[in-house]
């Protein structure tokens, strides 16, 4: 037997090893506090989908500004603050700049061949630095004004005809009608607008994407479990809508490479593309599935997204009788007898851009931004936040912080009149197209358009509520999806300001 001295000295170097390893535990940071979850589904049971952004909220008033969930066998952060938000935008940026592939997703962009879904990598650099370059650019942007000007003046006339009649205008309805031939003529060069059939079919397309982008997946957070979502029937769903998705896309890509097919003076964005698509001289080989996924963003992004806000604005406007008046008084006095206000005119409208930056506040297109992945272990606020991790931030809490905001739940343009915030990604209080690399490309489109739109509206007509309603009629309800539309359809009086309309 080896005496007690000896085997205390043999003894030291372990207890010093296991007492170091214990220091460098103690010493390591922990993932940020949240609900316990139960084992294999973690958290899954405890959220709604359609509700995310208030459930978090609530959370995030137990947790804190950062919190973590277990959602299924996938790690994940809730960010609700300014301050974290700019740690992941900005100071991170690179460390979470990528995407946590999603079934539904992956297959509705071609396996990441696009912008909003793609990981970051090589690819996606070349790509969104290739589009900004030849699709997003200001040069671009104003070859398109003749589409954006003649759609706009058309639907001034149709609610003309509804006010010389002293109808009701379901503007929820005319504005989704605009949003989408504005877009479908830019992307692809022509309306789906004209016949019902042609118009049935676009829609529902369109309302199928965004039901699936938006839809719950068990086998996205535990693997095994995709018999599940095929008994829910979502694989049918999904396989159905991605295959008429791609025959769409397909249609429009043969009549843009018709030999015989009529051109015009301006190139759409499917003629861009198909012209990259056979330039030799781009660092990255595009294939037709590039180009597939690039309409997918298009159509999933741009359309629903400047609709749903126009109501939004329209919503608030009528809700808020003094901001109404304020507003239309500023555009007036620029525009005077002109029956139509351009895009240089509405430039000079500061109260009007304040209303703007206001609506995006209170109503932002998605309340909980496209979601993001960690590339590797990172430190934030104190706490280790693996790789692999998904990173939500909550963009509606954060737009509505009341150490930023006096009176958050007011809708007050005034508020932007005093301060420089703007929604262009510099500024991490107000984030409705996200911010850093994976800010939304289409930014600048979707503003000049919703601008337009708005100031048309505001400056050709005056507006009333339907006999009989009061301003508590109108509700802000919001419809479950990844966009955030209003539930139920505005329906509103015009009265025309310009007889000869």
């Amino acid at each position: 037997m080896l005496p007690l001295p000896l085997l205390l000295c043999l003894s030291l170097p372990i207890f010093f090893l296991f007492l170091i390893q214990n220091l460098r535990n103690l010493k390591k940071p922990s993932l940020p506090p949240g609900p316990k979850g139960l084992p294999l589904i973690g958290n899954l049971h405890q959220l709604d989908n359609s509700i995310l952004c208030l459930q978090f909220w609530q959370l995030s008033k137990k947790y804190g500004p950062i919190f973590s969930l277990r959602l299924g066998l996938r790690q994940a952060i809730v960010i609700s603050s300014p301050k974290l938000a700019k740690e992941i935008f900005k100071n991170h940026d690179l460390q979470f700049c990528g995407r946590p592939k999603q079934l539904a997703q992956q297959k509705l962009s071609y396996n990441g061949s696009e912008m909003v879904f793609s990981p970051y990598n090589e690819y996606w650099r070349e790509i969104r630095k290739i589009c900004v370059a030849h699709i997003f650019s200001s040069k671009r942007l104003s070859t398109f004004y003749s589409i954006r000007e003649f759609e706009v003046k058309h639907m001034i006339k149709k609610i003309s005809k509804h006010s010389s009649s002293s109808g009701v205008t379901n503007l929820s309805e005319l504005l989704i009608s605009l949003t989408s031939t504005i877009i479908c003529r830019i992307a692809f060069g022509r309306r789906y607008e004209e016949e019902e059939s042609e118009r049935s079919r676009f829609h529902g397309l369109l309302n199928e994407l965004q039901f699936l982008m938006g839809t719950f997946f068990v086998s996205d957070y535990i693997p095994f479990t995709g018999w599940i979502d095929k008994l829910r029937g979502l694989h049918a769903r999904l396989e159905r809508n991605f295959k008429e998705l791609d025959e769409f896309y397909q249609e429009v890509i043969d009549e843009h490479m018709d030999p015989n097919r009529r051109h015009t003076e301006e190139q759409d964005i499917v003629d861009v593309l198909l012209q990259l698509k056979n330039d030799r001289s781009l660092s990255v080989d595009l294939t037709f599935d590039h180009v597939k996924g690039l309409l997918m963003n298009i159509l999933a992004a741009a359309t629903d997204t400047t609709a749903a806000t126009s109501v939004w604005a329209m919503t608030a406007l009528i809700k808020n009788p003094r901001v109404m008046k304020k507003v239309q008084e500023e555009i007036r006095n620029l525009g005077g007898t002109k029956t139509f206000l351009d895009e240089d005119d509405i430039k000079k409208l500061s109260y009007f851009k304040a209303m703007i930056k206001e609506t995006l506040r209170l109503h932002l297109p998605s309340q909980l931004l496209v979601p993001r992945e960690s590339n590797e272990e990172c430190i934030i606020d104190s706490y280790q936040i693996p790789v692999k991790t998904i990173v939500y931030v909550n963009a509606w809490v954060i737009h509505r912080d009341p150490e930023t905001w006096k009176n958050p739940e007011e809708f007050c343009p005034e508020r932007f009149l005093d301060n420089d915030i703007d929604f262009r990604g510099q500024e991490f209080e107000l984030i409705p197209f996200g911010a850093g690399r994976r800010i939304c490309p289409g930014l600048p489109m979707a503003v000049v358009t919703l601008e337009l739109v708005l100031a048309n509206l505001l400056h050709s007509f005056d507006w009333e509520l339907p006999q009989g309603m009061t301003n508590e009629d109108i509700d802000v309800e919001v419809m479950p999806g990844i966009t955030q539309h209003k539930k139920n359809h505005l329906c509103l009086c015009a009265k025309t300001k310009f007889s000869h309309i």
